[in-house]
């Protein structure tokens, strides 16, 4: 699938969807990538100060992180919030086709070089940590630091290696959302509440009118729905091939390499072993289990997240 704008349909989701959002004054800055593809992102702090990109999943967009920039910014450090294609500001191919791990993975990269980012903590939580993942094993001196948090990176050889029975066992909770991401009834909002209901927490209206402003129509929710259908057993090629690649270059990276994650979320739970043990830069690592929290613990533990991310420089 080309990333060309011009072969794909579009949306882009009204301005005026992302005014009065509560606790969420930030101004939108854009890039262009793969071949017209607007991609928005926030940038808040000083402009010489260390960078931390915080990289979400889906169904949320860089709203999920409202209650961690300030703590950040307030520590000095220049905070990059992107907005993957398909979510927030970011534009939204309708076609469902469009959404491929390829895709993503070029899309931000893109982004990546067009700003010049480098000395990078990372903080990847689902689908942020598999695309941003594959950038710090391919391009490991523009990272110093990575906080992997509810998320993973695909490994074709091991995916190969499982039958449909142990797929189904060791991923029992994300093929449960997979089947939950089809349902017509989903938003965002709902994706999220339901995460958070395990520690008894809830989302106000307005923070889940946030969470569904950049989806005025089931056309702009094509990536949201495509997400979960990119983990599969086999994984085809030059796809393979990447991830092959981006594992070697984790599997050398002796930089700082903390795991953070929730006590109640099961969906990336067999990938935090897996990183402490084949990543060099994790085996020193204090990892934290983060309680009272579930898969979008952005909204449960912001706080002892931005420690997190502190703790590593």
């Amino acid at each position: 699938m080309s990333n060309s704008s011009a072969d794909m349909h579009l949306e882009r989701t009204p301005d005026e969807r992302f005014e009065g959002l509560v606790d969420w004054p930030y101004e939108p800055h854009y890039v262009t990538v793969g071949d017209g593809l607007r991609m928005h992102y926030v940038d808040e702090g000083p402009a010489d100060g260390p960078v931390v990109v915080l990289a979400h999943g889906e169904p949320s967009w860089g709203y999920l992180y409202r209650k961690m920039i300030p703590g950040l910014v307030a520590a000095g450090r220049r905070v990059l919030v992107p907005d993957l294609i398909g979510f927030g500001r970011s534009d939204k191919p309708v076609d469902r086709a469009a959404y491929t791990y390829e895709s993503h993975i070029a899309w931000t990269g893109d982004w990546l070089d067009q700003l010049g980012l480098t000395d990078i903590t990372l903080f990847g939580q689902d689908w942020g940590g598999y695309i941003f993942n594959v950038h710090v094993g391919l391009t490991p001196d523009r990272f110093v630091a990575v906080v992997a948090s509810n998320t993973g990176l695909t490994d074709p050889d091991f995916m190969a290696s499982l039958t449909e029975e142990q797929f189904a066992q060791g991923f029992s909770a994300f093929l449960e959302w997979r089947e939950m991401s089809e349902a017509p009834d989903l938003t965002a909002s709902r994706a999220v509440a339901s995460a958070l209901s395990v520690s008894g927490d809830v989302l106000t209206e307005e923070e889940a009118a946030a969470y569904d402003a950049p989806f005025p129509s089931e056309r702009y929710f094509a990536g949201a729905r495509q997400f979960p259908h990119l983990v599969t057993l086999e994984t085809p090629e030059p796809l393979a091939a990447t991830l092959r690649s981006a594992w070697a270059g984790l599997e050398a990276f002796d930089k700082p390499f903390l795991t953070a994650f929730a006590e109640h979320d099961h969906i990336s739970r067999p990938f935090e072993g897996i990183f402490q043990a084949r990543v060099p830069g994790a085996k020193v690592q204090k990892h934290v289990t983060v309680p009272d929290a579930g898969h979008f613990l952005q909204e449960q533990q912001p706080d002892l997240l931005v420690e997190a991310i502190l703790s590593l420089g």
